[in-house]
């Protein structure tokens, strides 16, 4: 049965909408098979696309919420007393909802043009059976206050024996959580989610500025930049100066051409204002304005209205999260649900339904697990954009420990261009200095191939092969490759220099495969062409081995054109050779084939075709017969069904080294990462 549960605020400006995010993330990453709905559009969010909050969830989940009913709409029916009417469109929009473990709904923020909105919260609980969970505004000194605010907040919804107040959330808290914890109590209120104020989270957009004020691009720059203070330019430019820095929105007259001029040097000079807003319908001279033109990024934006009252606007501008504005959102989604309650979360979803790995809750355990491996990874492609802002990111959140491999001065050029400042916990190595280490060791490793002093040297001029060096050497943990260079130029010294693990008898490759509703593992789809019967159970064991790490129950299907004995050939004879080898060397996992892909991953033809099977139509893990089948088959689904892809990942080596593909993007080289880190627990010498 599905339990619903309605988020309400206890005031204006609580932060519902990042709630409802991140309480669907939450739950997402938890394996909860999740739903929401906004019933009714927030009066002064609607707009094309029905509501902030729907669109927001359709861009960032799997989810797709219906649109609510206007708010227009809403208010002319409760105006004309057919409040029941509206509700009966509420529960309509809800029903279809009605499959997932939890139904996570968003009330509405009340306003002083909107006083019905407190009253239809209260009924949109009755009309939905629907437990609450209330959202206040944890910046409050005083914790007992806040507490009796939210006590007042939860009264019209503790009238009513099925409807109970399951918990409060409390945003933006710079306090102590475990006072307002306490204080709560006293109220019978549980705290089930502190969220840390951080500044950044507010920071809204220039292009968010412009829309709100009506203003007019004079030049438009980098709109994405974000305002994190506002400065009245009241002061000559002396005095000016000490206040220009990365993120201020300077607000003055369009006439303070020394203002106008200041903010210009000083974006030449690396500080990276937000943007000019020039009021009083004011234009700089058209001299002044043309040196703009060397300020690069800066946006100038034009308001008619004086100073002062621009000021007032901008200090009340509304914090909502814009529809388009998806980093922000995902931002704060995230810092919420890292700031829920996971026992109140598993508490919620009491119907005892199997839980699913989403894809969210697949990246998820992903970053979770590797930040627990802790590990050094070698990054060969140092001074690479993406790779860069990929070690950032790894390090931020503690994925993993860079060690980026290139020339300072490529590296410099890199950050200055993408404004990226490493985190302490990035090293940089520069590989001419260290390649001469490796010298002897590189010869001892390849003197069955002839090598001597003089070809190691050449061959320790390829970053990838010092990176393979320093891995080979137990000096970092795995190696990231791929984004500039081929598989064969990443793979290579791997296969040369590390060599298989002990009881490996070759090296395959998985995808995983993040599906509409869950997870599931291809192998091998990039290395071995054709693999006898022995290489397929090898990979079918690899394969499942990879899925285990990373939370994937396997259940593999070994794949084929023929199910059972429908079919018959050297290549049907191939896969069942090798399912039951698979069955004699792992008896602890489950394995079926030869099975067509079908039979595989849908529960009614599995059942028809393989019937008792404990994989048919539930298989987690596809082993694919040869790199024809699996490759073709991976990129069709990937492209046609429009499915993220990670990977390839490497089995089978001694120690983990992973390629990228050439046209990875940042997200991708950091689940790699995340992979490979996850791999050196289980290689580790």
């Amino acid at each position: 049965m599905t339990r619903t549960l309605l988020a309400v605020p206890t005031g204006r400006r609580v932060g519902l909408t990042s709630t409802c995010l991140g309480l669907v993330t939450a739950l997402d990453r938890a394996g909860v098979e999740v739903g929401f709905v906004k019933p009714i559009a927030q009066p002064r969010r609607a707009g094309p696309s029905g509501d902030g909050s729907a669109a927001l969830v359709r861009a960032l989940t799997r989810l797709r919420p219906p649109d609510p009913v206007p708010a227009d709409q809403a208010a002319r029916l409760l105006g004309a007393g057919r409040q029941d009417e509206l509700m009966e469109r509420v529960v309509a929009l809800a029903e279809p909802q009605t499959g997932s473990d939890v139904l996570v709904v968003e009330g509405l923020v009340p306003s002083p043009e909107h006083v019905w909105s407190t009253r239809v919260d209260s009924v949109l609980a009755g009309a939905l059976d629907a437990d609450v969970l209330l959202v206040a505004d944890g910046s409050a000194a005083d914790p007992a206050a806040l507490a009796e605010s939210v006590a007042i907040a939860a009264a019209p919804y503790r009238s009513g024996e099925l409807r109970r107040v399951v918990g409060c959330v409390a945003s933006r808290v710079s306090g102590d959580p475990a006072a307002i914890a306490d204080a709560l109590r006293r109220h019978d209120i549980p705290l089930v989610g502190a969220v840390p104020f951080r500044p950044e989270a507010t920071w809204p957009r220039v292009d968010d500025v412009a829309d709100a004020l009506g203003a007019r691009t004079l030049v438009a720059g980098d709109g994405s930049r974000r305002v994190s203070e506002v400065l009245v330019c009241a002061q000559a430019v002396p005095g000016l100066l000490r206040l220009l820095r990365d993120g201020a929105l300077l607000l003055v007259p369009g006439d303070r051409h020394d203002v106008v001029m200041a903010a210009c040097l000083a974006a030449m000079n690396g500080v990276r204002l937000a943007g000019l807003l020039l009021t009083a319908g004011v234009e700089p001279h058209p001299d002044v304005l043309a040196l703009t033109s060397a300020a690069e990024g800066l946006p100038i934006l034009v308001v008619d209205e004086l100073t002062y009252p621009t000021a007032v606007r901008l200090h009340d501008l509304d914090p909502e999260l814009s529809t388009d504005d998806l980093d922000r959102a995902r931002q704060v989604g995230a810092a919420v649900a890292d700031a829920l309650d996971p026992e109140w979360l598993q508490s919620l979803a009491g119907s005892g339904r199997r839980r699913r790995l989403t894809p969210a809750a697949f990246r998820h355990r992903l970053v979770e697990t590797a930040r627990r491996a802790d590990a050094r990874i070698v990054l060969p492609e140092g001074a690479e954009p993406r790779t860069v802002r990929a070690a950032v990111v790894c390090a931020e959140r503690g994925i993993a420990r860079p060690l980026l491999l290139t020339d300072p001065a490529a590296l410099d050029a890199t950050l200055r261009s993408t404004g990226l400042t490493l985190p302490d916990d990035v090293d940089v190595v520069d590989p001419a200095t260290v390649a001469d280490h490796y010298v002897d060791r590189l010869v001892a490793l390849r003197a069955h191939k002839g090598m001597t002093p003089a070809m190691a040297q050449e061959r320790l001029g390829d970053p990838i092969t010092v990176g393979t060096m320093m891995l080979a050497a137990g000096e970092v943990d795995g190696l990231v490759a791929g984004a500039v260079h081929t598989t064969a130029a990443t793979v290579r010294p791997a296969l040369e220099l590390i060599r298989v693990a002990p009881g490996a008898r070759l090296v395959s490759s998985v995808f995983f495969m993040l599906l509409r509703d869950e997870v599931v593992v291809y192998g091998d789809c990039a290395i071995n062409p054709d693999p006898t019967a022995e290489e397929l159970a090898d990979i079918a064991v690899q394969s499942a081995e990879s899925a285990a790490a990373v939370g994937v129950e396997p259940r593999i299907a070994m794949i084929s054109f023929s199910t059972g004995a429908s079919g018959a050939g050297a290549d049907v004879e191939k896969v069942a050779a090798a399912t039951a080898l698979v069955r004699e060397r792992r008896p602890d996992l489950a394995v079926d084939g030869p099975l067509q892909y079908d039979a595989a991953a849908v529960g009614s033809i599995g059942h028809s075709k393989r019937p008792g099977s404990p994989v048919a139509g539930r298989a987690t893990v596809f082993v694919f017969p040869d790199l024809n089948t699996g490759n073709t088959t991976y990129k069709a689904v990937q492209r046609s069904a429009d499915v993220v892809s990670i990977g390839p990942m490497l089995q089978g080596l001694a120690r983990p080294v992973n390629d990228l593909s050439r046209g990875a993007e940042v997200e991708d080289i950091v689940y790699t990462i995340a992979l490979t880190a996850i791999q050196s627990r289980a290689t580790q010498p």
